[in-house]
């Protein structure tokens, strides 16, 4: 009997080696995958507090947010990257805060 072992053994072991390879395999594209959604909600983040952080200086510099975004890229340095985000900006008055959405573009 121990010889039909032997002689199973040896396939196994590479079916099971592979078997391991290939979960490895996806364990690593899944977790690929998951940084790839943290960073990208990291760069909303960043961009909207960046946006937020140039209205307050606006605001506290010349004592009125800015009207558009424009306005705030030019003089405050914030700077948008308008092939990935959209930003909706709504300014409703001087002494208000603008409202402000940053939104992911999908390919």
């Amino acid at each position: 009997m121990t010889g039909g072992r032997a002689r199973w053994g040896g396939p196994v072991k590479a079916l099971l080696g592979i078997a391991a390879a290939a979960a490895a395999l996806v364990f690593f594209v899944a977790a690929l995958g998951s940084l790839q959604e943290g960073q990208s909600a990291e760069g909303l983040r960043q961009l909207e507090e960046a946006l937020r952080k140039g209205c307050v200086a606006c605001y506290a510099t010349e004592g009125a947010y800015p009207t558009d975004l424009e306005y705030l890229e030019k003089h405050y340095g914030v700077q948008i990257d308008r092939e990935r985000y959209t930003v909706q900006y709504v300014a409703f008055a001087e002494n208000l805060m603008p409202d402000i959405t940053v939104l992911e573009k999908t390919s």
